[in-house]
């Protein structure tokens, strides 16, 4: 099978397995809330708009490489399985070729949930036991909110959690998760962002630059 050759597969979501070690718990739970929203057809189109991207492994295992929030959060509330397009089939590997040829591809993110990098071995085997990085629910809600662009970048999203990891002191974000927001989308458009996938801050400083001066206004600054 050739990467560009996917197949779908229906795959119980207790057969999943990660490529990474931790998750977003806040953006888990508002995508377990909007499936526990949706009824009947709503549920069915979330599902096929969702298929998740996945390898086949060693022992015909599948391997999810995007959407483990979605996925961590069907299970919460209960669902079964979800659709996986498989990539690429890569069963035939032993287990350590496997591992070397996923990070190769950037199937896989083997950093934990204080930004240290470990080994392939520490990656969990079920989404039930993916760590919490708060971080990374900081990430998911900065790029919603219009804090930089979706990418297509693997683990892009892990990328800018690392940048406000030294940046947003853990306290506030545990206490005031709606203000660490705030501050992490002022943070998203400075120069020290640039290196990140879907930095948008030169675009917020040209619209900065092309707003009225505080003297051409009337207004103090």
């Amino acid at each position: 099978m050739r990467r560009n050759d996917p197949v779908l597969h229906t795959v119980a979501l207790s057969e999943l397995r990660p490529t990474q070690l931790t998750i977003g718990a806040h953006e888990v739970a508002q995508r377990r809330a909007a499936w526990e929203q949706a009824r009947g057809k709503a549920r069915a189109a979330l599902l096929a708009g969702h298929m998740v991207p996945g390898v086949i492994g060693p022992k015909g295992r599948f391997y999810i490489i995007d959407h483990h929030h979605l996925a961590r959060a069907l299970m919460e509330a209960g669902a079964h399985g979800v659709f996986v397009n498989a990539l690429a089939d890569l069963s035939r590997l032993s287990r350590d070729d496997f591992w070397i040829t996923m990070d190769h591809h950037g199937w896989v993110h083997t950093y934990d949930a204080r930004g240290r990098r470990t080994t392939f071995d520490a990656i969990p085997k079920r989404l039930v036991d993916l760590a919490d990085d708060p971080y990374r629910s900081v990430a998911g809600a900065v790029r919603r909110a219009g804090g930089f662009a979706k990418e297509t970048t693997p683990f892009a999203e892990f990328l800018w959690a690392q940048y406000f990891r030294s940046r947003l002191d853990a306290r506030q974000l545990r206490r005031d998760f709606d203000a660490t927001i705030t501050k992490a989308l002022q943070l998203a458009c400075a120069k020290d962002a640039d290196h990140l996938p879907g930095w948008c801050g030169q675009r917020a400083q040209a619209k900065e630059s092309a707003a009225p001066s505080g003297r051409a206004s009337g207004r103090r600054r």
